[in-house]
């Protein structure tokens, strides 16, 4: 009796498909350059005023706000206003939204990257027995 596996072909065609739902998956919010920088360090601080999002990401005002508008008005960060010492202070948090959605950017790259890997077949002799190495034909017992 023979085993049936799959030929190389096809099993790359079952990888291509799920790095194709991987691709589907991806949040086009949070991919672009500007707002995955903003959720990577709101993510990784906790917390993070306008001035330190603008120099550490090396944004104009407007291209900052125009970003963070938009991430705010998909619930992915909330806004908070306040005056410190009689100037206005604005900060960011990431919210439970905006967790789950970049954990699930993240899913999605790292399923990308698995079906990106090189298929690894490995070579079986009739009735499953181990083969030399390098060759299909089964080892000598």
């Amino acid at each position: 009796m023979s085993e049936t596996r799959p030929v190389a072909g096809e099993k790359n065609a079952f990888r291509a498909e799920d790095a194709r739902e991987a691709l589907e998956a991806l949040d086009e919010v949070i991919h672009q350059k500007v707002r995955l920088g903003i959720m990577s360090t709101l993510l990784a601080l906790g917390e993070a005023d306008f001035k330190l999002l603008r120099e550490t990401l090396a944004l104009s005002d407007g291209n900052l706000s125009t970003h963070l508008a938009l991430l705010e008005a998909r619930g992915y960060v909330t806004v908070r206003k306040e005056f410190v010492r009689r100037r206005p202070h604005t900060s960011y948090t990431p919210t439970e939204a905006g967790r789950i959605a970049f954990q699930r950017y993240l899913d999605a790259l790292e399923r990308i990257i698995r079906a990106s890997q090189p298929v690894v077949m490995q070579p079986r002799a009739a009735h499953g027995k181990a083969c030399r190495a390098g060759t299909l034909e089964p080892k000598n017992a």
